[in-house]
Order: structure tokens, then sequence, then C-alpha cells
């Protein structure tokens, strides 16, 4: 039973586990200041997400049905690709490289054993939105965009993940949130007649 447990779990030190340890010195490196607003950023970061798309909500009150219903599927598009995330970590067992490899003390308190690394939740979440919000407003998306890329490499030198937990997590929530997105614009209908409804103005300028 115990040889089974550990075929099912996926050991991703020989991937870059040497680029991790790389990441995770250099971070050890920088001044204090720079170390603690990435260990800010990484932990709060994803709040900057939720501010775009509540812009592009109010923006999207000056355009048709179909980018109006991807603006309010925005925040559901994320749940679905995080929860698929969810699942995925579940299957692939990944311990975290702050367990098993000789990092140094972490920006980031590392997580308990049985929380799994691959792929990385904050990446999922943050790409997925972008992928929406691209659907919604190009500019918006080009900036969560930005933050998607910065919350990936923030995760790594914090020490809770892997490089290629972040590039599996970019790709997941990538495609997941592009094709959610495109799917929710079917939902255009259901606005356009809200629009005439007493939900005008939440739904329109």
């Amino acid at each position: 039973m115990a040889a089974g447990h550990a075929l099912a779990a996926f050991d991703g030190r020989a991937v870059d586990g040497g680029l991790y340890l790389r990441a995770d010195h250099f971070a050890q490196h920088l001044p204090s200041a720079v170390r603690d607003a990435i260990a800010a950023f990484s932990a709060y970061g994803l709040g900057l997400l939720a501010v775009l798309m509540l812009v592009a909500w109010w923006r999207a009150r000056r355009t048709d049905g179909a980018v109006m219903a991807r603006a309010l599927a925005a925040p559901l598009c994320v749940v679905a690709a995080f929860a698929a995330d969810t699942a995925l970590k579940g299957v692939l067992r990944e311990p975290r490289p702050c367990r098993v490899l000789p990092a140094g003390p972490t920006l980031e308190a590392c997580p308990a054993a049985g929380d799994w690394a691959l792929p990385s939740n904050h990446t999922v979440i943050v790409f997925a939105g972008a992928a929406v919000l691209w659907l919604v407003d190009r500019r918006l998306g080009a900036l969560a965009l930005v933050l998607a890329v910065a919350m990936g490499v923030s995760r790594v030198l914090v020490g809770v993940h892997y490089p290629h937990d972040v590039v599996l997590g970019a790709l997941i929530g990538a495609a997941a949130g592009y094709a959610l997105g495109l799917l929710a614009g079917r939902g255009r209908g259901l606005v356009d007649r809200a629009r005439s409804g007493g939900m005008r103005w939440w739904l329109a300028a």
C-alpha cells in the first residue's frame, strides 16, 4: 500500500529543483524591504484581480450583451478553473519544494504536508481571470496578464512552488478562462432582457 501511495505522487525535484534552489537563493539575498513586498504581493495580490473585474463590469455597461455577460461571469470562470486545478492537485500530489529540498528560510511559511504544489492555485486563478478579462476589455486583460506573470514569479520567489508548478498553472488557467469566457458570451440574450428591467443600472450605462 505504501509503495502504491508513493507511486501516486509526482516528484518535481528532477524537473527543475535546481532552478527552484537558485531562485530561493536569489530571493534570500534581496533587501528585506523587497522581500517583504514580494511576500505581501504573493499573499494579497489576488485582490488586484478582483479590482480589475469590478472595473471590467463597470466598463462593460457601455458595451453589448455578450461583453457584459463575460464580465459578470468572470468570477464564476475563475472559480471553475480553481476547482479543476484543486482536483488535479489531488491526483498529482506533488509535495511542496520547501518540504523536500534544502531551501533557506522561505519568504512565505511552507504549507503543511498534504497541501500539494502542482499546479499553482494562485497562478491558475490570475491567468484564468486575465483570459476572461481579455475577452471583455483588451486593456484590462493586458493589465491582468502583467499581474498574472508577476504572481507566478512571486510564488516561486516566496519558496512555495517550483517553476513548473507555475507554468502548468498558467496554461490551465489561461485555457480554462478563455474557453469559459467564450462560453459565457452566449448569455448575451439574458443580459439584453435584464437591461430592459429593474437591473438596468447594473447592466447598462
